[in-house]
């Protein structure tokens, strides 16, 4: 049995475009080699119950293990890009969530 695919979901409102640019311009190869794909990122989510998140960057991604999620984010190469996030943007959450198991 295969575990389940995770998607990380992440809202932050982008305060320095310049900085974020330097995030961007470097995730994509990092976020590949660990498995993970970008499924979408709106600039304009719509809560339809309960408390809005901040508006900003709703992201989500997918990766095809909880393993891979964290090999990604721990890896080295993606933390210290991530600094030109932090400084760029202001991060209200970055969250893990499992897909269902298969049914088998």
């Amino acid at each position: 049995m295969t575990d389940p695919a995770v998607y990380m979901l992440a809202n932050l409102v982008i305060e320095d475009a310049a900085r974020y640019r330097q995030y961007e311009k470097g995730f994509f190869p990092i976020l590949k080699r660990h498995g993970g794909s970008i499924l979408t990122f709106d600039d304009q989510s719509v809560t339809l119950e309960g408390a809005a998140p901040p508006q900003g960057r709703l992201v989500i991604l997918r990766f095809p293990s909880e393993a891979a999620a964290r090999e990604w984010y721990d890896d080295p190469e993606y933390q210290a890009l991530s600094e030109h996030r932090r400084a760029g943007t202001k991060l209200a959450f970055l969250t893990m969530v499992h897909a269902l198991p298969a049914r088998g």
